[in-house]
């Protein structure tokens, strides 16, 4: 098994609420000079072909219409 880390995140362009949130609380807490947050997530899994986790994106784990994702293999 290999353990494979997916990070899929809102499109270019496409609007992020909760980054804008985010974003927007930040300085109230008195973290200033916080621009262009976006909020994703991270799926990790144990996998038998780590080739076969773009198609798990598209099918399931992500929305290709407004989120792009990132396949990261990991060697621990």
């Amino acid at each position: 098994m290999t353990r494979a880390r997916v990070l899929i995140r809102p499109k270019e362009g496409i609007l992020d609420p909760q980054g804008q949130a985010v974003e927007r609380a930040l300085p109230a807490l008195g973290f200033d000079g916080v621009a262009n947050v976006h909020v994703g997530r991270l799926v990790e899994l144990d996998v038998d072909d780590v080739a076969r986790v773009p198609e798990m994106c598209e099918r399931l784990l992500a929305n290709p219409l407004i989120e792009d994702y990132e396949v990261i293999e990991v060697h621990e």
